[in-house]
């Protein structure tokens, strides 16, 4: 059977229906689909960087069913419904893209992006804000909320033009950590806030060498992963426990395996 997405609207709007639909999702809402929200989207972030096609397909499934509760919860208050995101979301489509839909030229992709960007200034202009700062939002994970502050501030010039300046501020706010370190290390309090600054220092270092921080630990996150796996699986084979062994010892296998890759890595290199 094949379902269209009148279909399913119809299907989102059946599970919350007061007499026939799943006691689950009837006592659900907004802030309580918050965390589901978050988990598809990383899910689909997760299928994408693994290659997973036919799991991403899977999880776009997860992630549009979010995005109809959403609207039905929405439809339900009287405020909109998914017609009305539909509609929003192909007004913007066509009106930040006049390149496309309009007698407008645009020879590349940077002046694809320039354009868009300034009708989205544009756009933002027109609604009442009291700071700069006001379109970041709140709930994006903390390093991309920390490149997207400082970006809009670099906006209206507060931001380093060298990179040798983003440097000395990363030395200096680990120095700054090594001190409360020494001074106290059991004030977790001043410590944390130390590292806090010594984050958003090193979130503005990657800003500046045009690294997306999110994506940047997100790939640190994977690589760790992966030969943190690997070290696993030759203990195993040798019959070993990981537990057993010694902090020298899964170093020593952390750098076999860091050692594998990278030779794996050359001969590809060379072969291409």
């Amino acid at each position: 059977m094949s379902y269209s997405i009148q279909d399913f609207i119809k299907l989102i709007a059946q599970l919350r229906h007061p007499d026939k639909g799943c006691p689950w999702d009837l006592k659900q809402n907004y802030d309580s689909m918050i965390p589901c929200l978050t988990e598809e989207t990383y899910e689909v972030i997760e299928a994408i960087q693994k290659k997973d096609i036919a799991n991403l397909r899977e999880e776009l499934g997860d992630l549009l069913l979010q995005v109809v509760f959403f609207s039905q919860l929405a439809t339900e208050d009287n405020y909109f419904t998914f017609d009305d995101v539909l509609n929003d979301v192909a007004e913007k489509i066509i009106r930040r893209h006049p390149h496309v839909f309009a007698n407008v030229t645009a020879e590349n992709e940077e002046e694809a992006l320039a354009r868009w960007n300034s009708i989205k200034a544009l756009e933002k202009s027109k609604k009442q804000t009291q700071s700069i700062l006001d379109n970041v939002p709140s709930a994006f994970p903390a390093l991309m909320r920390a490149q997207r502050l400082q970006k809009q501030c670099a906006k209206i010039g507060f931001d380093w033009s060298e990179i040798g300046p983003v440097l000395a501020k990363v030395e200096e706010e680990l120095q700054e950590v090594k001190e409360e370190l020494n001074k106290n290390p059991q004030n977790i309090e001043r410590i944390e806030d130390e590292v806090g600054d010594l984050f958003f220092a090193t979130v503005n270092l990657s800003r500046h060498l045009k690294c997306n921080a999110e994506e940047s630990l997100r790939k640190a996150n994977l690589k760790f992963e992966r030969r943190f796996r690997k070290i696993e699986q030759k203990v195993k084979a040798e019959g070993e426990k990981l537990e057993s062994l010694s902090l020298i010892e899964m170093d020593i296998l952390w750098d076999e395996v860091k050692g594998e890759e990278k030779q794996r890595a050359s001969e590809l290199a060379s072969k291409s």
